[in-house]
């Protein structure tokens, strides 16, 4: 993951001053959308193991 991320600021950079091929847009766009989906998938993870706690229950079950 961490390899990704800094790809995509080295071609955001890169996209800044000089320039992208059409390969390398394709292969930005390709790493933004598995970033983000990496992203979906650990907040879809976090939420599903979030526990409702009910303030009215005594037995702290």
């Amino acid at each position: 993951m961490s390899l990704n991320i800094d790809r995509i600021n080295e071609l955001y950079r890169k996209s800044q001053t000089v320039g992208l091929t059409p390969e390398e847009k394709a292969e930005q766009e390709h790493l933004r959308k598995e970033y983000i989906q990496a992203i979906r998938n650990n907040l879809r993870g976090t939420l599903e193991r979030i526990k409702f706690v009910d303030p009215d229950d005594c037995n702290g079950a």
